[in-house]
């Protein structure tokens, strides 16, 4: 027994009826009911799992996985517990390299590595396709930590936590659901979706914000990222969130200028560091600091020094080691460069590895122009390069489809001293954990970051996804679009979609079929669209279907019109093909079948849930979206192998047309009793 259950219990005895659990879209669980469910599932899993072997975890937030993820710390069984945007190479490789068994994945799994004893819980930090290590963590460890930030914060935050950064993610998993079960507070853990996260091209913040409004949230584990969009929707708004007594901020560097804005608002910002091997809390800044910009005192059980190079090293319960490999005796170096102030607090500076050294000598921390970078609301995301070079560059992500992005950066460099200026930036499409450059909580990864834009040229996909970027974000401010991904669209305004989606869809055989006549001296787009056409052929059908399922008039929509704007992104394709390069037709692939991703992923379920509709009315998008994501794996290989530029001036120019037009689309359908978040 951890000593949890045993937590548990006395929450129990003390407070049989009071909420331990609330998924928010079922009923609550009491505690009573949670240590007598986490008590019977622990025995159940000893009896029928081998402690040797990783259990492991990849699910979404909610009841059920709160459960098991105490179940299983109680019965003694290891987790390995992976985000949800891990691609399958990248489960395969955690899982074969500690000797878990993942019935989701095909073909054979390798020989297990050996884990050290006592180890609990394996978290793989990178999320690369390589082989990272995976660090391995006791149940002892593990809620140590939490306990150290119960005493750091005490009881008073023992409210409602709310859940919000990705399953799977170490932190929250200490420092929000231990901590919570073991202050005695209710630990609040919607599916993603429900809290504004469901959204894979970004978070829907203004739905966020109404949310922890509405559950009255008294406390958050957030990353920069999040904060910002938070304070951007409070400032726009209006709106303010006074249920919050704490909202700590980690995972990466924050700017000082946000967390003041963030405090003019009223939230009540404290920032944290810390390390996987640490079990992701090292230090936590206190309350009513006077000094914005530390990351706080070291908590109860870690110390912390500064080496002779400025390194942070850390002594005190850490991690067990990694896969085959017990950690080796003494002190932590983090390679994170930083100072302690004569008050105790960690300042951190910079990490040691992307240190940028000009060709002029200085050295300057990447993540303190990025700050200044991050604090203009133009720019999403910014990395910055440049070793050997005279001054930093930087790779930039719009925040909006009009951001002036030169704009931007001369107002951070005017915030920097001249030697630090960004002398010159290109944009970027996103970092996400998705494509790999993004850790879970938040962090650049630079080296895959550097591999993809400044290692030569990057791909055609990605260059294509950048030029595309603000075209994508112009199309998701539509309302329709936005309500739809949100689930808040009538049954009306959804049969209006199915029937304009049937009558763009029934053309894209005939436009495969117009782009293949025009092709037929190129094989290997020949090959692609005859393989293409084979699995669209009859998804009009689906959609007739959907319209019946969903109580329309399938016949109806059939024979009916489509709307000007339908028929316009038909004939504008149409006429792309006819009259010019026949490759532009991959640019409306690309539109289509990423925007069907996001439609499948998260609008779907959150349109059946909310209509009542059964999922025989959602076959088109459900499969479709499916099928799509496929196909964005086959589409990027594809387009990486044109090379000539006027295919890729083709491509790119009709992607940008189509997102205008499918755009225009969706804006002509009607809606009716709508909230739509602004």
């Amino acid at each position: 027994m951890t000593g949890l259950l045993t937590t548990l219990r006395a929450h129990a005895e003390a407070d049989p009826c009071g909420i331990a659990l609330d998924p928010i879209i079922a009923a609550p669980v009491t505690w009573k009911e949670l240590a007598e469910r986490v008590a019977k599932s622990a025995e159940e899993l000893r009896r029928h799992l081998v402690p040797a072997h990783p259990y492991v975890m990849r699910l979404d937030h909610g009841t059920e996985t709160a459960i098991l993820e105490l179940a299983l710390l109680e019965a003694g069984i290891p987790v390995l517990s992976l985000p949800a945007f891990f691609t399958d190479e990248q489960v395969r490789h955690a899982v074969s390299a500690c000797g878990a068994e993942d019935e989701t994945l095909s073909g054979p799994q390798p020989a297990p590595s050996l884990l050290p004893r006592l180890t609990a819980r394996v978290t793989f930090t990178s999320g690369s396709t390589g082989t990272p290590k995976g660090v391995c963590l006791s149940a002892g460890h593990m809620l140590t930590v939490a306990a150290s930030v119960v005493d750091a914060l005490g009881s008073a935050h023992a409210g409602r936590h709310c859940a919000l950064l990705p399953p799977g993610i170490l932190l929250e998993t200490i420092a929000g659901f231990f901590a919570t079960m073991l202050a005695g507070g209710t630990y609040v853990c919607p599916p993603q979706r429900e809290a504004g996260l469901g959204d894979p091209f970004r978070p829907d913040f203004a739905a966020m914000v109404a949310h922890l409004a509405d559950w009255r949230i008294t406390s958050l584990i957030l990353v920069p990222e999040y904060l910002a969009g938070l304070v951007a929707v409070l400032e726009r708004s209006g709106q303010r969130l006074p249920d919050l007594t704490l909202v700590a901020v980690g995972g990466a560097r924050v700017p000082v200028e946000l967390l003041q804005r963030a405090r003019a608002l009223g939230l009540p910002v404290r920032q944290g560091y810390g390390l996987t091997e640490c079990g992701s809390v090292v230090s936590l800044e206190g309350a009513g600091e006077s000094v914005d910009g530390s990351v706080g005192r070291p908590l109860g059980h870690m110390r912390a020094a500064i080496a002779s190079d400025g390194e942070i090293v850390l002594e005190g319960d850490m991690f067990l080691g990694t896969i085959g490999e017990p950690r080796a005796p003494g002190p932590l170096a983090t390679g994170d460069i930083g100072r302690i102030d004569d008050q105790g607090r960690i300042w951190v500076e910079g990490r040691k590895s992307a240190m940028i050294v000009t060709s002029y000598g200085r050295n300057i921390a990447p993540e303190w122009v990025e700050a200044a970078l991050m604090m203009q609301p133009e720019i999403a995301q910014a990395l910055i390069h440049g070793d050997g070079a005279p001054a930093p560059e930087a790779l930039l992500v719009p925040a909006s489809a009009d951001a002036d992005l030169a704009e931007a950066v001369a107002a951070a460099n005017r915030r920097l001293p001249a030697y630090a200026h960004v002398a010159a930036w290109r944009e970027a499409a996103p970092f996400t954990p998705a494509n790999g450059m993004l850790t879970g909580n938040g962090r650049l990864r630079r080296k895959a970051i550097a591999r993809t834009w400044l290692e030569g040229e990057p791909s055609f996909f990605d260059e294509l996804e950048a030029a595309t970027w603000r075209d994508r974000l112009r199309f998701l401010t539509i309302p329709q679009v936005r309500a739809g991904l949100a689930g808040t669209i009538s049954r009306r305004t959804y049969l209006d979609y199915l029937t304009q989606a049937y009558h763009h869809v029934r053309h894209t055989v005939p436009l495969m079929q117009a782009a293949r006549a025009r092709l037929l001296d190129r094989p290997a787009l020949v090959t692609a669209l005859d393989e293409y056409i084979e699995e669209e052929t009859g998804h009009e059908e689906w959609i007739l279907a959907d319209i019946a399922a969903a109580g329309g008039d399938a016949d109806k929509a059939r024979s009916c019109s489509p709307s000007a704007a339908t028929q316009a992104m038909v004939e504008h394709a149409y006429a792309r093909i006819r009259e010019g390069n026949a490759a532009c037709f991959f640019g409306m692939v690309y539109v289509l079948e990423s925007v069907s991703v996001a439609l499948a992923q998260r609008g779907a379920s959150a349109v059946a849930a909310n209509l009542g509709l059964p999922p025989e009315a959602f076959t088109y998008l459900t499969s479709h979206g499916a099928l799509d994501q496929d196909h964005m794996t086959f589409f990027a290989a594809l387009v990486n192998g044109l090379d000539a530029p006027n295919d890729r001036e083709a491509i790119t120019a009709m992607a940008r047309e189509m997102f205008a037009l499918f755009g225009a689309m969706f804006a002509a359908i009607a809606m009716e009793n709508q909230h739509v978040a602004a």
